[in-house]
């Protein structure tokens, strides 16, 4: 069993890329560069599907391990992100099928940032509209599900997306719009 060595130098230097390249040459201490770079953002994606803290944590594990067992077949065609993204989707996506689709997406709220309390008013209006995406959430498919988690909240373009979904680029675009459209109905029914 491969172990990550957590408390490497950081790299500054070196680009995703090179990374990615150093790892397929059997450098660990590149792979720990990769897994301070994008654990916690993968970990947030990872979090957005799943909702369970420990299934998330072995995902991001796997995850990386594969990175390390994968890094000499990676061929520059996505960023180094969108390739790391798309390894954890295909691992969250077989999750999701042998356990079905029971998760609850409530897990996210508690995920999210503390700030001062605002307006009692605030507060309940905020917190439906937080119920409501995180209920919607849970009702769309996977397919939009994710497409909707990796572009809009993760960030990552639609060719980059539908890369990581290894989907056509107009495949993923019609997800997300089918996606945004429900959760626009859905926060318009709340306000």
């Amino acid at each position: 069993m491969t172990v990550i060595p957590l408390l490497a130098p950081r790299s500054t230097t070196r680009d995703d890329v090179d990374l990615v390249r150093a790892c397929a040459q059997g450098d660990q201490l590149a792979l720990a560069e990769l897994h301070r770079r994008f654990a916690a953002p993968l970990w947030r994606f990872l979090s957005r599907l799943l909702g369970d803290a420990q299934e998330i944590e072995d995902l991001v594990q796997a995850t990386f391990i594969d990175v390390w067992r994968g890094a000499a077949g990676f061929r520059g065609e996505s960023a180094v992100k969108s390739w790391i993204f798309g390894i954890a989707h295909n691992k969250a996506r077989r999750l999701i099928r042998g356990y079905g689709r029971k998760r609850a997406f409530l897990d996210l709220l508690t995920l999210l940032p503390q700030s001062p309390a605002p307006a009692i008013d605030d507060q309940t209006s905020d917190r439906r509209i937080l119920e409501r995406v995180a209920e919607l959430l849970g009702e769309l498919t996977p397919e939009q599900r994710s497409a909707f988690v990796l572009v809009d909240l993760e960030g990552i373009t639609t060719v980059e997306a539908a890369r990581a979904l290894s989907l056509r680029p107009g495949t993923l675009r019609r997800r997300l719009f089918d996606a945004r459209r429900r959760l626009k109905k859905a926060l318009t029914e709340v306000s």
